[in-house]
């Protein structure tokens, strides 16, 4: 049975759906002002594969990811980005711009039940005072927060805990017509108002980076439950934080990295890999020789997969039952990705006896559970042929293009057919040397870069 960390209890629950044999989940997009970056990555990639594996367990799902409204060019480039990541397309990708009348309805909602008023600035504020329950998915006491709180000048607020739900116009500034004037929404109601009216008062997963547990999630928790009487999401799900080279990642200190600049460097299968190399709750530490490591073991996984035809249907044998044990604890994809390992070194076995039956259903199987994880998803001789990741020392790896080694390949069958063993050696020696491993088999030549 699929056990899930929840947040809010910060335990391990069983998870049970709202209405059986369906999950209606929401996950906190990205804010973006320029390319997403790796720290974007790892939350995305994380819960693109919660929502594989509870489609892959037979759950309907309803997949929402809301998205900050930017221009069109940052747009496209974030679903290149995404795309090259393995993501999955959402079943709703609601902006706020998209739901104004939903937002000023839940605002007004807020205000007539006594938890929302119009500030001395004419500004719409929560009042958290109000709203018992708040600090509890945080853990965070409103006596500790009020104690550490800056109070502005300008005494808008009641209480300077207090966060704005609809903020007044000013002048050149987007801004739409409400009963309290021309304005914009707060960043948190957006959430709460998108998320009610996709996928009602009460869902069963709200996820997001842990970055966001305090005080988004936290705003979107009081806000929805004051405006709706109801629960709001069932489950909080939170990824860990994403480290460079054990510091936290920051412009400031020049660690600061973009997808878009990194996948140059290496396969993107490799970043997707790496990303889920640890359990998605705890930190990860982006690193070249932990990049290194990744490739490294997808590459054994392809090379497994290489001169196989996988059986039309896979047969579930031992990695099936690992695999599935690591999914349901939690989505545990380290323990997830040892499985994939071992059914590759049973594929290699079963390849070195001649078991061909064997190997098919192997090779099946090994992609049906890759494919729970947006991995294995290219022929083999495709990834292979594919640049390696980072060489040591950080730079990117070199060597002849795919049409030059396929030109020194003929060239070297040519003087094989001509029994010029010297020039044959010579080719492979010079291939060898840039980096170019050459495999001779019954069906011909293949090649791989180290």
């Amino acid at each position: 049975m699929l056990r899930i960390h929840n947040s809010m209890s910060g335990r391990k629950e069983p998870f049970e759906p709202i209405e059986p044999g369906r999950v209606r989940m929401y996950v906190c997009g990205i804010t973006v002002y320029d390319h997403i970056h790796v720290g974007h990555a790892r939350s995305q990639v994380a819960f693109d594969v919660v929502r594989r594996w509870l489609d892959a367990s037979e759950f309907r799902v309803t997949y929402v990811r809301n998205i900050t409204d930017i221009d069109d060019k940052i747009l496209a480039s974030m679903n290149e980005d995404f795309a090259a990541l393995g993501l999955l397309a959402p079943d709703h990708e609601p902006r706020a711009t998209g739901y104004i009348p939903e937002i000023i309805a839940m605002i007004g909602r807020l205000v007539d039940r006594g938890f929302a008023y119009v500030g001395a600035d004419g500004d719409v504020f929560y009042s958290v005072a109000g709203f018992r329950e708040y600090g509890r998915l945080s853990g965070k006491k409103l006596e500790d927060l009020r104690a550490g709180a800056r109070v502005e000048v300008d005494e808008a607020k009641r209480d300077p805990l207090d966060f704005v739900l609809w903020k007044r116009a000013k002048p050149g500034e987007p801004a739409w017509d409400s009963p309290w004037g021309m304005g914009r929404p707060g960043w948190h109601i957006e959430c709460s108002a998108m998320a009610v009216a996709l996928l009602g008062a009460e869902f069963d997963i709200h996820g997001g980076g842990m970055d966001l547990k305090f005080p988004h999630h936290e705003n979107e928790i009081a806000q929805a439950c004051a405006a709706c009487e109801s629960t709001f999401a069932r489950l909080w799900m939170h990824n860990g934080f994403l480290r460079i080279d054990d510091e936290k990642m920051s412009k400031s200190l020049g660690n600061f990295h973009t997808v878009r600049e990194v996948l140059p460097r290496l396969r993107p299968e490799v970043m997707r890999a790496f990303l889920l190399s640890a359990h998605y709750r705890a930190p990860l530490n982006y690193t070249d020789d932990n990049l290194r490591q990744a490739d490294a073991a997808l590459q054994r996984l392809y090379l497994a997969l290489r001169d196989v035809e996988p059986a039309a249907k896979s047969v579930p044998a031992d990695a099936s039952r690992e695999f599935a044990e690591s999914m349901n604890d939690d989505f545990n994809t380290p323990g997830a990705i040892a499985a994939l390992q071992n059914a590759a070194r049973a594929l290699n076995v079963a390849k070195a006896g001649g078991e061909h039956a064997t190997a098919r259903a192997l090779a099946a199987e090994l992609r049906q559970l890759g494919a729970h994880l947006g991995l294995l998803g290219r022929a083999p001789e495709e990834w292979l042929a594919i640049p390696s990741a980072l060489q040591p020392g950080g730079s990117p790896a070199r060597g002849p293009d795919e049409a030059e080694i396929e030109r020194r390949i003929a060239a070297r069958l040519d003087a094989r057919r001509r029994r010029d063993f010297a020039e044959a050696d010579k080719i492979r020696g010079e291939l060898a040397a840039a980096g170019i491993v050459l495999e001779d088999g019954a069906g011909g030549t293949t090649w791989r870069r180290k």
